[in-house]
């Protein structure tokens, strides 16, 4: 490389560095960008329960209240394929209809055995469009539960460097002694 050209890039590299933390002051999470919903509120409001059915709140937050819905939601919308957004409305619309039809009430308004009966149907299920559901479901609640802020921090421990350095630790030789022999 030229000296010129790594002398502009490296000024362009330090102008950019300089503006950064002007530039990125006070970002929260109320500010920045979140997708919309694809999903209704109302079927929002029961892959929150089916979350919430499959890792249930205990002396830890469930997985509805660390918003692993919306997480779903989100890896659906922007990571895979628009018939998997089909696929999660399908399967919910199932949900709710096995809840109705097994029980006579929505999924939401069952109680915590009967939520989890309604899953363990749709898993046993010989329709491939409702095990896939479950599958998928239970595959992305596992993995944004487990990846929440809560977990990784008080859970897990997570660090994102592992090790430590210890600089200033003191050495601390052993005491040997050598005996010699003198040959006479």
């Amino acid at each position: 490389m030229e000296r010129r050209k790594a002398l502009k890039s490296l000024a362009v590299a330090v102008g950019g560095l300089v503006s950064l933390p002007g530039w990125a002051n006070g970002w929260n999470s109320a500010n920045l960008p979140s997708g919309a919903s694809f999903l209704a509120p109302r079927a929002d409001a029961v892959l929150a329960e089916v979350v919430e059915t499959i890792l249930p709140a205990t002396d830890t937050p469930g997985a509805k209240a660390l918003g692993v819905h919306t997480f779903i939601q989100k890896i659906v919308t922007d990571c895979m394929e628009p018939s998997a957004q089909d696929s999660l409305t399908k399967g919910l619309t199932a949900v709710e209809a096995l809840a109705k039809k097994t029980y006579t009430k929505s999924f939401a308004s069952l109680d915590a055995g009967q939520k989890a009966e309604v899953l363990k149907t749709m898993s046993q299920s010989s329709d491939a469009d409702e095990k896939g559901f479950f599958s998928l479901v239970k595959g992305m609640t596992i993995r944004g539960y487990m990846t929440s802020e809560y977990v990784m921090n008080n859970i897990t421990h997570y660090e994102m460097v592992p090790g430590r350095y210890h600089g200033c630790v003191p050495v601390v030789a052993k005491n040997t002694t050598h005996k010699t022999q003198q040959n006479k």
